[in-house]
């Protein structure tokens, strides 16, 4: 009995990450300078086009553990446009989606010269997705829901956001799945509002030094669950003759938690991670290591979450912001 309460708890617990997974589910990806990933304002921001490919994998050694992956290209075009695209496979058990991002954003600058960053961009993406039930691996007795295929539905949605880089400072926000939609494979499990609601910000300090700090924060709003979560991010920069050397680590709280049976009590959980990123970049090549450990007394595996960063950086301007500001330069 109480491993079923445990299995349940770990369900409910999980509940708005699993929800929030239509579409790319927002990890820790972003601090391997990838804000683009969530933010489609971001899209043409920086000084040169980026390239950035992840790989995660969750629970290694459980049969149908998650994994993603996803692959961007975006930069600017002309003075004042930027676009980008993404491509992105998730899986996670016999459920799995795949899907494509179009993005334009638009930038307008305020700075005097084209050295110092005053810029507030405007972005929209446009999704088409396609969800996958594989029910061909269900097995056990005769039951009239289950088809014993793999059933597929398609559909669109939007992204739409804002974000304002000035000197060292930055700040985003970005309304995801903006159209409220529905797929016939869950039509009596699932709402139409897919809607989440992110919001980030940081500053860099150290200027004129070998070492830089940035602290920020992400924030999650899930619209129909009114679930939340907050991301508290340290990252830390190295300057070295061959580019930089990095390393961040991340706390993911969430609000909202469930109860579970402890003996003869009751005991409360909220969803909680830690996640360490080590990184080099080295001219304009990127790589990054990213480790993610759920932090509780009820959880599925004791394994961790990994994930692979691969990126370029390609038509860069010769003259760089006379800021701190890594997103960006």
């Amino acid at each position: 009995m109480k491993l079923k309460i445990k299995v349940l708890l770990i369900f409910l617990i999980t509940a708005f990450h699993s929800y929030s997974q239509e579409g790319i589910p927002v990890y820790s990806d972003y601090l391997s300078d990838n804000y683009y990933l969530i933010h489609p304002s971001m899209a043409g921001a920086a000084n040169c086009a980026k390239i950035r490919l992840t790989a995660r994998k969750q629970w290694f050694g459980e049969e149908e553990a998650p994994s993603l992956q996803t692959l961007s290209f975006n930069g600017r075009v002309g003075e004042r446009s930027g676009a980008g695209i993404i491509l992105f496979n998730d899986k996670n058990g016999y459920h799995s989606q795949k899907g494509v991002k179009l993005t334009y954003a638009h930038h307008i600058m305020f700075s005097r010269d084209e050295l110092d960053l005053n810029q507030l961009s405007f972005g929209i993406s446009g999704g088409l997705i396609q969800s996958q039930l594989d029910e061909t691996k269900f097995g056990g007795t005769f039951d009239p829901i289950v088809f014993g295929s793999i059933q597929k539905d398609s559909y669109f949605n939007l992204d739409i956001g804002a974000s304002y880089n000035y000197l060292d400072f930055y700040a985003h926000a970005t309304v995801q799945g903006l159209l409220e939609t529905r797929r016939d494979l869950y039509t009596d499990y699932e709402s139409d509002n897919l809607r989440k609601f992110l919001f980030s910000a940081g500053y860099v300090f150290g200027k004129n030094s070998s070492w830089t700090w940035e602290p920020s924060i992400l924030f999650q709003l899930f619209d129909q669950t009114k679930a939340k979560t907050l991301d508290l991010n340290m990252k830390a920069y190295k300057s070295m003759d061959f580019g930089s050397l990095w390393a961040a680590l991340s706390y993911r709280r969430g609000f909202d938690g469930a109860q579970y049976i402890s003996g003869s009590g009751v005991s409360s959980q909220k969803i909680q991670y830690f996640t360490p990123i080590v990184g080099v970049n080295f001219k304009n090549f990127m790589f990054a290591y990213t480790y993610t450990q759920l932090v509780g007394d009820v959880k599925f595996d004791t394994g961790g979450f990994h994930q692979i960063t691969l990126g370029i950086n390609l038509f860069c301007k010769k003259e760089r912001y006379d800021c701190n500001c890594p997103a960006v330069n």
